[in-house]
């Protein structure tokens, strides 16, 4: 099992850092959850908006890397500037053999702190109810299923759900 003390985050973006995120997200949900190319390009559409408008001094993407994979990355997480003093999470991802090591937890914790420098004071994020794993996290943190709608977007049948969260 991975040690947390061999993975480095960093918030500075890098070449490939876009792309490797998008491939991650479509291989990822491809396998775990039987999404489509859509979600792929949902992904890639959704990082493209954040580096066209990326704000450093209200954005922030954490990535993740192990230094004893040559910096591999192997998560991420992003927050985006929704304006009216909202964030939204996006594109939070580990790869398998990295939950449960307490680097997701690290992870939004770093996501809080940003949310409370930055004077953000609403929060919300997109997922589906077929990520339980993750909403429970989420659920620690505040956050609150407040919407759900059904989608066929991802190349299948799921629901979407909204969680929300003051700041």
């Amino acid at each position: 099992m991975p040690a947390l003390n061999d993975i480095t985050i960093r918030t500075t973006l890098q070449s490939g850092d876009i792309g490797y995120v998008t491939y991650m997200h479509g291989i990822f949900h491809q396998r775990e959850c039987g999404y489509g190319l859509s979600f792929e390009s949902y992904v890639a559409e959704g990082l493209h908006e954040f580096h066209k408008n990326y704000n450093p001094g209200k954005e922030r993407m954490w990535i993740c890397e192990d230094a004893g994979k040559n910096n591999k990355i192997i998560g991420s997480l992003l927050l985006m500037d929704r304006g009216n003093d909202t964030a939204q999470l996006r594109y939070f991802i580990l790869e398998p053999e990295y939950r449960g090591i307490g680097l997701g937890k690290k992870l939004m914790d770093l996501f809080v702190e940003y949310l409370k420098e930055k004077n953000y004071k609403r929060c919300y994020l997109w997922t589906t109810n077929e990520l339980e794993a993750a909403a429970s996290l989420y659920t620690k943190y505040g956050f609150t299923l407040t919407e759900e709608k059904e989608t066929t977007d991802f190349g299948k049948r799921v629901i979407e759900q909204r969680y929300d969260a003051e700041v």
